[in-house]
């Protein structure tokens, strides 16, 4: 009866009655399923209050098969282990690993789809995109409908720009299920990978309305907006995710960034804020925590950030170019703070790691010249105008890095005098060896002319007629 009173509540859009009721069943029921797929899957807890529920559940009070002690321990175990694999990848990421090493050593599950899709959803918030991938196609060779690995099948294949794999599984969706709400997903997913705006939005819309609390659906809706800089209608897209899954905080995040797009940076921290109250692991977020801070020039503040987002990204073990951008913001940081030098190490690596635009070399020259290195500067300036020879900042700050060469001594004092000690051996051996040739042949001159005087005197005269012999 609490299972069912819920569904009428979250019919009803009274997502806070439906929660409680959900979470009554859970209780009264430790093996209600129902409930508890739809607390985790309509995201109404916070990831906070996720692990505190399911801590404060009896799991002891199973009812075993017949048998021993023994068996009504490993069925709690079992029970326990198999909820924690349902539960938010942002929160508690040990108990989390180790619920899934059990079950796929111990109980011999490492093949079930759940469990794959479970080791799935933490690579992805690890940004280990590629590696999900392979979990989720694995999962969709054997059940090609898995409409519960499907939304982020989809999300790993926009990140990773696989077009061709988006058309033909929308395709084949639409032949076959074309009343899912998932199969308009993957429509909309793939226009909007193709940047065909209209048609995704579209399609996107198709699917909220076959399924109103189908949160990819509103997502990729109020991307849409987001995507042709509609700032007004995005954020009411986006309000309307946030109200209706309200444990997850992607809808948060999302309009923090659209605020700090429009410039308004004291609501872009407050829904920032909020979002960082239902997870505080999110690089992401924490970036643009970081990007308001910067914003507000509050530098050292935005270092911090960056700094908790890129070990929080390294914890996760996520591919070092994945946030190359946090670390491109930790040095533009770091430069204002005045740690002239930790800025250009991070600068180094983000250029190391394969961003070579024309603003992160002039960058790199801007703190070079700040370190009085005019020549390393000059150098840096000349790569960015090598990739855009146009870049009015590359060339502004090169005339400037020059005036300041005409200062400078490009070497050293000490290689000054190495250079020109060579320079005067070199010459001195160089007027040694003509002197030596002078001594050797004493007349070189005289026989030179005499040698073109013959020539000379043996050509012929402008009329044809041949010169008689010289006596």
């Amino acid at each position: 009866m609490c299972y069912l009173r819920g569904w009428c509540y979250a019919k009803q859009n009274a997502f806070d009655r439906a929660k409680e009721c959900y979470k009554s069943a859970v209780r009264i029921d430790i093996q209600c399923l129902e409930a508890f797929d739809q607390l985790m899957k309509n995201s109404l807890m916070s990831p906070g209050e996720e692990w505190d529920f399911v801590d404060s559940l009896n799991f002891d009070s199973i009812l075993p098969d017949p048998g021993g002690a023994d068996t009504a321990s490993e069925a709690a175990d079992f029970t326990r282990n198999l909820y924690l694999t349902r539960l938010s990848k942002y929160s508690r990421p040990e108990e989390f690993k180790k619920a899934i090493e059990t079950l796929s050593t111990h109980y011999h599950l490492g093949s079930n789809p759940d469990i794959l899709l479970a080791k799935a959803e933490i690579l992805y918030t690890s940004s280990r995109s590629a590696q999900a991938l392979a979990l989720t196609s694995s999962i969709l060779e054997t059940d090609p409908y898995n409409f519960a690995c499907l939304p982020l099948h989809l999300a790993l294949l926009h990140s990773l720009g696989h077009t061709n794999a988006l058309f033909a599984l929308s395709h084949d969706l639409a032949d076959t299920h074309p009343h899912e709400p998932c199969t308009w997903l993957a429509v909309g997913t793939y226009y909007l990978n193709t940047a065909r705006i209209p048609e995704a939005r579209s399609y996107f819309s198709k699917a909220s309305l076959m399924d109103p609390h189908f949160g990819p659906a509103w997502i990729g809706f109020a991307h849409t907006f987001a995507a042709e800089g509609e700032g007004d209608q995005a954020i009411a897209a986006y309000s309307t995710a946030a109200r209706l899954f309200q444990g997850t905080h992607l809808p948060q995040l999302f309009l923090g960034m659209q605020e700090i797009a429009l410039g308004h940076l004291k609501v872009a921290r407050e829904y920032l804020t909020t979002a960082y109250q239902l997870c505080d692991r999110d690089p992401l977020l924490i970036n643009e925590l970081g990007v308001v801070s910067y914003m507000q020039e509050d530098f050292e503040s935005a270092a911090r950030h960056f700094e908790l987002a890129l070990t929080i990204a390294h914890d996760n073990d996520a591919p070092p170019q994945q946030y190359t951008s946090t670390r491109l913001n930790l040095a533009h940081a770091l430069r204002k703070c005045g740690r002239l030098e930790d800025a250009l190490a991070h600068f180094e690596e983000a250029i190391r790691l394969g961003l070579r635009e024309p603003g992160i070399f002039a960058s790199k020259g801007l703190v070079l010249m700040e370190l009085e290195q005019p020549f390393e500067a000059t150098v840096a300036l000349h790569e960015a105008l090598s990739i855009s020879p146009q870049d009015p900042i590359a060339s502004e700050l090169l005339a400037r890095a020059l005036k300041l060469l005409e200062t400078q001594e490009v070497l050293g004092a000490a290689d000054v005098e190495a250079v020109d000690a060579g320079l005067q051996t070199r010459l001195a051996e160089v007027r040694k060896g003509k002197a030596t040739r002078r001594e050797r042949d004493p007349a070189p001159l005289e026989r030179r002319d005499r040698v073109l005087g013959e020539v000379l005197w043996n050509d012929m005269d402008l009329d044809g007629a041949p010169r008689p012999p010289r006596q």
